[in-house]
Order: C-alpha cells, then structure tokens, then sequence
C-alpha cells in the first residue's frame, strides 16, 4: 500500500481541482475508515478544515475530530494521553517549537510521502521540521510577526506636531522598538484606546520576550547550554513590556491575551501598533469585521538595541502517530490539507505558505485583483520570512523552559517582581532543567 500511496501523492504542484464530488489528484480509497485527529483550533485556522468534507468525498473515509484547541491547551492534553498511553488517534497539529519534545510518538514521514511531495516545500522548513535525522512533521504554513499600524494616526498634523514637541524626533512608523514604547505612549488613551498589545501567558509571551532578547544581542543560552536570558539584554527587553505596561499603554488583561485577543483588539480599531503573524491580514482589511479596514499599514518589524530586527518563526503542522491504525489514510490527509489549493486557501487570509510556488502564486493573484495592501503584506512577509526569521532553540526542554519563564516574565509586568528578580528566578530553574537533562 505504501508504495501505491506515494505514485498517488507524487505530483506536489498539481492543484487539487473538485471535479464533481471527485479532486483532481487521487489520495487513495479508505472507504469505511475514520480517521482520528486532533487539531488546532481558532479564528484563523478555521477556514482550511471547511474543505475536509471534499477529502471525505474523495476517499470514503471519515474524520472525526477529536480536540479543536488552541496549542497550549492541545499540547497539554498529548502529554496526557502520551502519559495515560491513551495514543488512540492518528493525526495532530504539531509545530516546529513544540515537536521536539514528543520523542518518538510521531512518525518519520519521509517513509510515508513520496520525495516529489516533499519537494514541493521549502528545504529550509523541512529542516526545521526535523528531530534527530526524523520528519516528524508536514509544514502546514509558517509564522513570523511585523507590525501593524492604523495609517491616519501617522498622517494627523496635529500628531505630528504633538509627538515632535514631546519626544524630540519626527512621527512616522516606527523602526526600532524604543520608537514603538514612545509612539504606543503617546497614542494611549485608556480605556477607551490603547497605543499597543502583547499576548501575556504560554509560550507565546516567552516567544515574544525571546525575540526582543535576541534583538537586542541576548541569547536564551551561551554555547555550553548555561541560561542567560537573565543578562543585562534580557532585563531590557522585559523591561521594556512591564513599561508599557505600567504606563497603561497596553489593556489592562494582556497577561492573560493569546493570539485571537490580540488580533480581534487590533481589528477593533482600539490599538495603534500591533505585532502580529500574517493570518490576519485579510481580516484586518476587511470592512465587514474590521474598524480598520482600508486604514492599515504594514512593515517589518522593528529592530532592537542590537540593530536586529525581531524575528521569532516557526511552522505550524502535521503529525502522524507510531500508533495510528491507518498511516496511509493519515499520509493521504496531512498531503492533502497542506496541498497547493489548500495552502492558497490559507494564503488569501495571509497565512505564509510552506510551498515555494504558492508565494509566487498568491502574489500573482493578488496583483491581478489589484489587492495592493495584500500585495505589500505578503512582499514584507517574504522579506521577513527570508532575511528576519529566527526559531527558538529546537530542544526537547524548549517548552519546559518556557513553562519556567512565563510566569516569571507576567510577575514582573504586573510589579510582583523585578524584571531582574524574575529573570534570576527563571534562569535559576531553567539550569536545574538543563543540568536534569544532562546538558550541563
């Protein structure tokens, strides 16, 4: 069956066209099979499941939907079933910053997808995709934040001529993040209107503290795998949100903001600056949903202390379990949810392809609708994707790390500890996960 498998999934350029009830490209017969799978959920992420029931269609099988949750929660809830060895379903949204961590649950895909497939992809992501010499998972659509920013606040004279007397320099979209805290204190007006936000709890806030170090030439470990976060770098990129947030600059509730929070604030018109992936472009510039369609302006992201642009990246994916009763059912779904049509699907919202051609393509699209604020959204993702984009480290303790920093790093915002109190604190329980991993 498998070598069967790979001639119907070979071919990673042709579109998955609906012929009827029938796609275009053949993923294999499963008639009568239900297909388990746990994914991720949310505003964003929505949109590609609509087009499960065509695969449904084309296969005879079924996919039943286990979990629809955000990552944090549905990586809790693997580890429990890992921990519980309840591993009784076959599918699940992965990403490259959590997948180490899994050990072996997952499945080597390069034994499961055909090589012209995998072709189809940048190398790069495939790489990063990679736990020790395994393809443990299929890039979905990769991520890396720029910032978003309401036009007409940078082209109002009286802003202008307000910041310039306050803050010393001209007013114009920001370039560095120091220029970020000025602007976003200066447009603050709570409660009713914000100058900027952050997502505050899991990982995403030490995603978000990681890239500000690295920008301003921090690093979370030296060469030998010691914790260092806790530097002089470090303490200035923490310092720099308990700022904002002492300053009211921010809503009140961002410790407790994940991404959907800071995507819904932005498109509600109440926050000046917003840092955010791509996959909510289109929805920013939409007037059905958005109080700042036609008003929004895009650039990469600013630089910090160090002149380094921020740049905290990863993909988003797809898993098969060792366990699952039915790889090559569970091979035939993950193609085709990240085959080119799908990943044009995602691509209109301005979610960041992981196939090359689909960059090409999308911005051809773009171009001939005459969309040009898409067309400059994904031209400055390419760049920041190509020359800003950073993962964190891809260890297996990355996120047992993170569990250790995060509280730390809302402790501070909130003024129960000093930026360099919870940076000591979290370095110091950090080393003990480290050296428990025989890395020190």
């Amino acid at each position: 069956m498998k070598s069967v498998l790979r001639g119907l999934l070979a071919g990673a350029a042709l579109p998955a066209l609906m012929v009827g009830s029938a796609l275009a490209q053949d993923y294999g017969n499963f008639e009568g099979y239900t297909l388990r799978v746990k994914l991720i959920g949310g505003a964003q992420y929505e949109p590609l499941y609509a087009t499960i029931s065509e695969w449904e269609g084309a296969t005879g099988a079924t996919v039943q939907i286990l979990s629809r949750k955000n990552h944090f929660e549905l990586d809790r809830e693997i580890k429990q079933d890992i921990a519980a060895g309840t591993l009784n379903w076959c599918v699940g949204s992965n990403h490259t910053s959590f997948a180490p961590q899994y050990g072996n649950i997952y499945a080597d895909l390069n034994d499961l997808i055909a090589p012209e497939t995998l072709a189809g992809f940048t190398p790069l992501l495939l790489d990063h995709s990679t736990v020790d010499g395994r393809l443990v998972q299929l890039p979905r659509h990769s991520d890396v934040s720029n910032l978003f920013y309401i036009k007409s606040l940078y082209e109002d004279s009286e802003n202008k001529t307000a910041f310039a007397a306050e803050y010393g320099y001209d007013l114009a979209p920001p370039e560095t993040w120091d220029q970020v805290r000025d602007h976003a204190m200066f447009f603050a007006n709570p409660p009713d209107f914000f100058g900027t936000q952050f997502v505050g709890k899991d990982e995403a806030i030490t995603g978000r503290f990681f890239e500000r170090l690295v920008s301003n030439g921090g690093a979370m470990f030296d060469d030998d795998w010691n914790p260092t976060f806790n530097s002089a770098e470090g303490v200035a990129a923490l310092q720099w949100f308990v700022d904002l947030y002492n300053a009211g600059a921010v809503p009140v509730g961002v410790p407790n903001y994940l991404w959907d929070d800071t995507g819904l604030g932005f498109a509600s018109g109440t926050v000046a600056l917003n840092l955010d992936w791509g996959g909510w472009s289109a929805f920013f510039n939409d007037a059905e949903n958005s109080s700042v369609a036609g008003n929004v302006g895009v650039l990469r992201a600013p630089k910090g202390d160090a002149g380094v642009r921020t740049g905290w990246s990863g993909s988003h994916s797809f898993s098969i379990t060792t366990t699952c009763d039915n790889p090559e059912a569970a091979a035939s779904f993950v193609t085709f949810l990240t085959d080119h049509d799908r990943q044009m699907i995602e691509a209109r919202m301005g979610i960041l392809p992981t196939r090359t051609a689909v960059w090409d393509d999308a911005l051809a699209e773009f171009a001939a609708a005459g969309d040009d604020f898409m067309v400059e959204v994904f031209s400055t993702f390419r760049t920041s994707m190509a020359e800003d984009a950073f993962t964190p480290p891809l260890i297996a303790e990355w996120i047992e790390v993170s569990n250790a920093l995060w509280p730390r790093l809302q402790a501070a915002m909130v003024g129960d500890m000093t930026a360099q109190e919870a940076l000591d604190a979290a370095a110091r329980e950090a080393r003990e996960i480290m050296e428990d991993a025989g890395y020190l």
